[in-house]
């Protein structure tokens, strides 16, 4: 998975009631009340001018720094300073920043951070126009109902499959349900060479967000009216699609999950379908330049439907910006169809934009494809400051489910009370 799919594993114990506590104490404003002041409701027809300030993290910031040289040219009379933060340190040094009232313009911000900082962000102007972002990557942007981020790009899962080994086991399509999903995996596990049929992490961080694909498919909502919901029927019916995988040995519950591991039994064939990520392409590619004609990539199977976990990251302007209106011309700039898809090429960074994906550079692409049809059907995680920790605690019972010590219903009781306890920060 792709940076904040995965970024937790550096930054998760951070405790976000001391983000709270540093923005107050320095007097700031948050969405229960105030008034921002030099809002920018709406954004001018004016070229941008001045100096616009960005944080950017991880590969990302190394990129942008030459990347943002279109946005200088179209607008002769800015500057554009971008400065580079790893992941690892981010989280700490923008509370530090914000705290201290020394924030940049615009920051890259994972979308499972919105909430973690969202009484720092500048509401998304009136006429900035949010009409080609689908419904998942749009929310993930959201907090308390405020657009306060506008996508940059994002990050969700489809199905891999090997397409040698399913025509050996007698598939010559993808699965179209979870029944489906199980009775090819099954198949393709009889094929000589293979261990598994399929790849589910079932254990170790992010381990739950790895089996949330299927809770969301099943029509599951982690967060309903402000009250966590894991005890739900819908949530559980999600994991026991995951969890029967382990119970019967289509998936392995002892897994190695180490980093790459999962793609080096992929590529090898010794597990035939597994559902991954875009960095996955890459990979793959990486270990065999001849994989690609031997495997497909499809949208999840329905159970009730067909929905994808989407993280990725925003653009994000803060209300202390002392140029807001260039840093949202530059948030514009960065949201066209053609600027994203110049980012993939760049990064291969998934456009949030829908009609990026009509751009050569990813229409053309099969593996791809399944990605642009599948985020028309994504969810974003609950939008709390507890995210973090009711994540670490959800890891933890969901291994205990797949390796078949909790049964599902034991397991989200469980979590739904230790969730309670957590709360969500409000």
């Amino acid at each position: 998975m792709k940076t904040h799919l995965m970024m937790r594993k550096s930054v998760a114990l951070v405790i976000a009631s001391a983000t709270l506590l540093a923005i107050a104490g320095c007097g700031r404003t948050t969405e229960s009340g105030g008034t921002e002041s030099g809002a920018s409701s709406t954004i001018d027809s004016k070229p941008a001018t001045g100096t616009v300030t960005i944080w950017a993290m991880g590969n990302e910031g190394d990129k942008l720094s030459s990347f943002v040289s279109g946005f200088e040219k179209e607008n002769p009379d800015v500057t554009v300073k971008v400065t580079a933060i790893p992941w690892s340190s981010a989280h700490d040094k923008l509370q530090t920043a914000i705290a201290a009232g020394n924030a940049p313009d615009v920051a890259q911000m994972g979308t499972t951070w919105m909430a973690d900082f969202a009484g720092s962000f500048s509401e998304v102007p009136s006429n900035l126009s949010l009409s080609d972002f689908s419904d998942g990557p749009l929310k993930a942007g959201q907090v308390k109902g405020k657009q306060l981020g506008v996508p940059w790009y994002v990050d969700t899962h489809v199905l891999f499959y090997r397409k040698d080994i399913a025509e050996k086991a007698g598939w010559n399509r993808a699965p179209k349900t979870w029944t489906e999903l199980k009775s090819m995996a099954a198949a393709m596990q009889k094929v000589e060479g293979v261990d598994y049929g399929f790849y589910i992490a079932p254990s170790g961080t992010d381990c739950f967000l790895g089996n949330l694909d299927s809770v969301y498919s099943s029509g599951g909502i982690l967060l309903k009216d402000g009250k966590w919901n894991f005890d739900s029927a819908q949530v559980k019916k999600g994991f026991e699609l995951t969890t029967s995988l382990f119970k019967d040995g289509i998936a392995d519950a002892n897994a190695d999950v180490s980093s790459g591991a999962s793609i080096a039994n992929f590529a090898s064939g010794k597990t035939a379908m597994m559902i991954a990520g875009p960095t996955t392409i890459s990979q793959l590619s990486d270990l065999d330049k001849n994989i690609a004609s031997k495997y497909a990539t499809a949208v999840l199977p329905t159970a009730k439907t067909s929905t994808a976990f989407v993280g990725g990251a925003d653009f994000v302007v803060f209300k202390d910006s002392k140029n807001k209106q260039a840093a949202w011309k530059f948030v514009k700039w960065a949201s066209q169809p053609k600027i994203q898809a110049q980012w993939y090429q760049l990064t291969s960074d998934l456009p949030a934009s829908s009609s990026a994906w009509k751009e050569s550079a990813l229409s053309g692409d099969d593996k791809l494809s399944a990605f642009g049809e599948q985020l028309k059907s994504t969810m974003a995680p609950p939008a709390v400051t507890t995210w973090a920790q009711v994540t670490g605690a959800a890891d933890q019972i969901v291994e205990q489910m797949n390796k078949g010590t909790l049964s599902v219903s034991q397991g989200m009781e469980q979590l739904q009370k230790q969730a309670e306890s957590i709360g969500t920060g409000e």
